[in-house]
């Protein structure tokens, strides 16, 4: 059976004069990176099992320049961010979505200096707002007792503040929740923000995500969540570094939730 996604673009909507209520920023990751697209599904379908009204943009959506901006290229940065400004402002949006924490700082953050001025959520913050209106229910128990640790991602975390909509959403779970010994306000860092993930790592005796990965493995997990389609890749690759992907999976809030449902 093939999945039906429904997935309408601004441009769609726009020729037959309807306004959604949110624009669902993908990201390059969730465009582009395939594991990230299985995020990108399962917040969809999330989406689309609620009822929401929301739009993509499509091909008019282009990098945010956070990586240019980390990377100490302001230049770029700015070019990107005024040219998605300037089609963000033309279709009058108000309120954005995205699955990645990154685009969700730099837009909330960084763009309102440029003109660009919205309300950002991340879409854990989004999925919790739809769980509180009911209008999607968390029935299967297929995850009850099974034990889960959420690493927290940097740019929602500790730049942002936002610890408890991740959380909120995994209780809705029935699963067993595990703290790491670094979480929250002293969570560890993936390895993969401020650009890092597209260089090799200084030299030491162990790479970031592997020091992240053993203070996950420590809670003697099932799963580990992630919110965030970076640290989803550098968690990943500390499991199988670690010997332990036939044993522990990593999957994004959106995914448990998704599963959850069946969807």
């Amino acid at each position: 059976m093939s999945e039906q996604l429904i997935v309408p673009t601004m441009a769609e909507m726009m020729s037959q004069g309807k306004t959604p209520d949110i624009l669902f920023w993908v990201g390059s990751a969730g465009s582009y990176d395939d594991r990230a697209k299985k995020i990108t599904k399962a917040f969809v379908k999330i989406l689309n099992k609620a009822n929401v009204n929301f739009a993509v943009l499509g091909a008019e959506e282009s990098a945010t320049g956070d990586l240019a901006k980390r990377a100490g290229n302001e230049f770029l940065f700015q070019m990107q961010a005024v040219m998605n400004i300037e089609v963000l402002n033309a279709y009058e949006v108000k309120r954005i979505v995205t699955c990645d924490p990154h685009s969700f700082n730099c837009i909330k953050n960084e763009y309102p200096g440029l003109g660009g001025n919205y309300e950002v959520l991340h879409h854990t913050q989004f999925i919790k707002e739809l769980i509180d209106k009911k209008l999607i229910e968390v029935t299967d128990n297929s995850f009850k007792g099974k034990r889960i640790t959420f690493h927290d991602p940097c740019y929602l975390g500790r730049a942002n503040s936002e610890y408890e909509a991740p959380r909120e959403v995994l209780s809705v779970l029935n699963a067993n929740l595990q703290e790491m010994k670094r979480s929250k306000a002293t969570a560890l860092c993936c390895g993969a923000g401020g650009a890092q993930m597209f260089k090799e790592p200084e030299k030491g005796d162990k790479d970031i995500n592997e020091l992240r990965t053993e203070d996950a493995l420590a809670t003697n997990p099932d799963i580990i969540a992630t919110g965030c389609p970076y640290c989803m890749t550098m968690m990943s690759d500390g499991v199988k570094v670690k010997k332990k992907e036939n044993e522990i999976k990593v999957l994004d809030v959106a995914e448990l939730i998704a599963n959850a449902q069946n969807l």
